[in-house]
């Protein structure tokens, strides 16, 4: 191989690398591709902001990447690497390592004798990383591509190795990658075939044990959601400060966007993104999609993105989830604080900026800030209305309760911000966990690591068909189920990790959430008593123990209906209260979707049964 066959390559000295983005800069200028107060602006931003000087440029639309690349190629005597000529050796590719050269940007393209060619499309990565190329290389040589370009070329030769790293950043011991062993299924079908096995033979005993089970786990959510309302009348929340325009606190912030086969959301989703307000040079949004979704990849295709937004493909592999997703890209995030947004969201302009502040004020433990979900949609029939007023509790009374009480915070799957450090720290997100994100929280918990509410809101679609309904509700049962199996491997470690409280709270939350779903028609079978019906259990209880029955569930419905009336007022959606008594009747659906869980847990644990968005108009999306 020859250099000539191989294109021209130049090296370029670290020294002479390091101060060229000014001189980058008059080139631009010299040669009439941008303006003076543009080139300034650039300038001044950088020195506030740091980051790279192309980068700024891009994000603020003062040029585009063709133009730039071949300034930069030509302000710096580079050539481009022809890797639709010359493919890139994986054997070098495996010397950096292929994670890093994404993370990096860094592509080992050719070897020319004893000098290696790299190509990159950040000529100031290659100079910050040169000595650490000169170790492992030898002389090394810089060639330029596209950042599109470069993540192709790593797809196609280490796509396998990409994939596999996404699918194992959790350490073993916290993850349920090894679910569904033989030893898990046989003692999963013994205990189902015990089941069956009882009540044929003692049914009436079977009941008892179910009921007593359902009633002690009722009244475990009933004075875990009222201690969380304690918490909130004690504890007011207060506002984090928002800092000016351009303040020198604000960090970089990547977030995440995670698309399957999001064909009509697209374009909504780039609309409702730009009207975040933060700085676009130290915005980066990363949409997610799976290499085999061309649905989602021809959609974006067409819906012109900005320069700060960009596309990152994902490596086909075994499983398809949102969390492997999550891991491949969290490599090539930019920020130091990173978010998690689901396609069909609209959040609040000022979010970003309420995300840094308070991260910047609060304590270094306080890993994850999760943001308010409400709904765009809320008025389209009554599933939509249970399903508003069902995430009103949960995210105005519910979840900020526990997070003052000190408990583990079962998070939600978005509107979620870390501390970059702690999120690789923990390992990110377990790969096969269909609910990563309680998953996550409860991994933040046992590492010592605290998760706040945060008074901003992201408004969503509600799951307003019932089918839908079902199957989004089965995959978060069957991520609970999971994620209590695995963090209770070792119950006596969980409980030093956690503490009592904690640990306790742990117990309450899952196995009342599970069980609570799984017995609701057990639970139902009391209401027949006052039709007159005979009830086995309540036959044989004193009447004294029945009374307390009875008080048990009328405090839970009153508990419920007064938590949904004061969390509705905390929200923009107004709807008449009469609609709060109808929730009633909108949670025994949920029973379906445990036995849909379970099921799955045996025979499809790892399967994500993905919720479809953009059933609605973009007139019901502004907010």
């Amino acid at each position: 191989m020859t250099a000539e066959r191989c294109g021209p390559v130049r090296q370029v000295e670290t020294g002479s690398m390091a101060g060229n983005c000014e001189r980058l800069g008059i080139s631009l200028l010299r040669e009439g591709v941008i303006a003076p107060e543009d080139l300034m602006q650039a300038l001044t931003l950088r020195a506030r902001h740091g980051g790279r000087l192309a980068d700024i440029l891009l994000s603020r639309g003062l040029i585009g990447e063709a133009r730039l690349l071949q300034q930069v190629s030509r302000h710096w005597g580079i050539e481009l690497a022809d890797l639709d000529r010359l493919p890139s050796d994986p054997r070098l590719i495996d010397v950096w390592g292929a994670k890093a050269c994404l993370r990096d940007g860094l592509l080992p393209w050719r070897r020319l004798g004893d000098l290696t060619v790299i190509a990159t499309p950040h000529p100031e990565a290659f100079a910050r990383h040169r000595p650490a190329l000169i170790q492992r290389f030898g002389r090394v040589a810089m060639a330029l591509t596209t950042a599109d370009r470069l993540e192709a070329e790593m797809l196609h030769q280490r796509g396998r190795q990409l994939d596999q790293a996404a699918l194992t950043t959790v350490t073993e011991g916290e993850s349920c990658r090894n679910w569904g062993g033989r030893a898990q299924l046989f003692w999963i079908r013994a205990g189902a075939a015990l089941i069956i096995a009882w009540a044929l033979i003692a049914p009436v005993t079977l009941i008892w044990v179910l009921s007593l089970w359902a009633l002690v786990t009722l009244a475990a959510a009933t004075a875990l959601k009222t201690a969380a309302i304690l918490a909130m009348l004690r504890h007011p929340a207060k506002a984090a400060p928002l800092p000016p325009d351009g303040a020198d606190i604000l960090p970089t912030v990547s977030v995440m966007v995670a698309l399957y086969n999001e064909g009509d959301i697209a374009g909504r989703l780039v609309q409702r993104l730009s009207k975040l307000d933060y700085p676009r040079e130290l915005l980066d949004i990363l949409l997610v999609v799976e290499e085999v979704d061309q649905v989602t990849r021809a959609a974006l295709r067409r819906a012109d993105l900005p320069n700060w937004m960009r596309v990152v493909v994902v490596p086909d592999g075994v499983i398809r989830t949102k969390p492997r997703a999550l891991n491949h890209a969290l490599g090539q995030c930019r920020g130091t604080i990173i978010g998690v947004y689901d396609a069909e969201d609209a959040p609040e302009p000022d979010q970003i900026r309420k995300v840094a502040a308070r991260f910047a004020v609060c304590d270094p433990r306080t890993a994850c800030l999760q943001g308010m979900l409400d709904f765009y949609n809320p008025g389209t029939n009554w599933l939509s209305r249970c399903f508003t007023m069902e995430y009103a509790s949960w995210f105005r009374i519910f979840l900020p309760g526990i997070a003052r009480l000190g408990l583990a915070v079962p998070l939600g799957g978005t509107t979620l911000f870390f501390r970059r450090a702690a999120l690789e720290d923990l390992g990110a997100w377990d790969a096969f966990n269909v609910t990563e994100d309680a998953d996550l929280g409860m991994r933040l918990a046992r590492h010592g690591y605290r998760t706040e509410l945060i008074a901003t809101t992201t408004f969503e679609e509600a799951n307003c068909r019932v089918i839908p309904w079902v199957k989004q509700r089965s995959r978060w049962l069957k991520g609970y189920m999971m994620t209590y199996a695995v963090h209770m491997r070792q119950p006596r470690l969980l409980l030093r990790q956690l503490g009592w409280r904690q640990f306790l709270g742990f117990q309450a939350l899952f196995l009342s959430s599970i069980s609570q779903y799984m017995l609701t028609p057990v639970l139902w079978s009391f209401w027949i008593v006052p039709l007159g019906l005979s009830h086995p259990v309540v036959n044989a209880l004193p009447e004294p123990m029945y009374q307390l029955i009875v008080g048990v569930f009328l405090l839970t419905e009153a508990l419920m209906i007064a938590v949904t009336l004061v969390a509705m007022r905390l929200t923009p959606n107004r709807m008449g209260w009469g609609w709060a008594l109808l929730l009633h009747f909108y949670f025994p659906l949920g029973a379906l979707s445990s036995y849909k869980a379970a099921w799955e847990l045996v025979h499809k644990p790892f399967w994500w049964d993905k919720t479809s968005h953009g059933h609605f108009d973009t007139a019901e999306a502004e907010v």
